[in-house]
């Protein structure tokens, strides 16, 4: 859009076609940035945002794993394939596993942590809610989120600028996202919980519905999150939630084709 309208301007002030062909040349570059996130052609704010994110994500890991005053083996676990699975460097594995100690020590400042990733990626279109996937899907890791747990992360979605609303909206989708296409039959049960996947209801249109899950599939794109400042090597949780998404989708629409 922006290439076209600053083209355009260019020719209409000037006449030159010089001018007019850089005016679609800058338009371009900001047309991507906007399509990747904020700041995402500012290479130093980029590498700022990685070493952000992962510290934030790692630091409230271990104080949600803390947060019902011990660590159970299960979320032990899922940090350690967690990081795993993202095959992370060994700068980074080794980063991750201290500042998980750090949020699970007693005397760790979560206002402090939360402010400082605001301050870098609040204005990302992405990075807050792939953060708040990654914590939902700890918390569920022994199967269930108790009342702590769900205390915390709330908290954590009201500082980084979710309702009350959107929280419970995001925490549905996400825990249904998680356990979703893991092989059982199709039933009545499990398509509901595609449709609680995709945040829709069974009532809304096939458009509505097919909006709602190319909006999650942006979400979780791999290109989108590196520009935003996602550590490469935490794209692939990222992705496997996709891979979630896309199944509670394709779910729904055989379902909906047969009707």
């Amino acid at each position: 859009m922006f290439k076209f309208i600053i083209a355009f301007a260019a020719y209409y002030f000037t006449g030159s076609f010089i001018l007019t062909l850089l005016g679609y040349f800058v338009g371009g570059v900001i047309d991507r940035a906007q399509s990747l996130g904020l700041g995402a052609v500012n290479p130093l704010a980029n590498g700022q945002r990685k070493e952000v994110f992962l510290e934030t994500t790692f630091l409230l890991m271990g104080k949600l794993a803390k947060v019902d005053g011990h660590i159970s083996k299960d979320e032990v676990n899922h940090v350690e394939d967690f990081i795993q699975k993202m095959s992370m460097s060994a700068e980074h594995r080794q980063q991750a596993i201290s500042q998980f100690k750090l949020g699970s020590a007693a005397n760790f400042n979560l206002d402090t942590s939360l402010n400082t990733f605001m301050e870098h990626c609040g204005q990302t279109l992405h990075l807050k809610q792939v953060m708040l996937m990654y914590l939902i899907v700890m918390a569920a890791a022994d199967g269930r989120v108790d009342s702590q747990e769900e205390a915390f992360l709330k908290q954590v979605a009201n500082r980084l600028g979710y309702s009350d609303n959107e929280f419970r909206q995001m925490l549905d989708m996400v825990l249904n996202q998680s356990h979703f296409g893991q092989g059982s039959p199709v039933s009545a049960s499990s398509l509901d919980d595609a449709y609680k996947a995709l945040g829709v209801t069974a009532d809304q249109s096939d458009q509505e519905i097919k909006r709602a899950y190319r909006k999650l599939m942006s979400q979780y794109h791999p290109d989108k999150l590196i520009g935003q400042g996602l550590p490469e090597d935490m794209i692939k949780v990222a992705t496997e939630q996709a891979k979630e998404v896309q199944v509670a989708y394709d779910l729904i629409k055989k379902q909906r084709d047969k009707a």
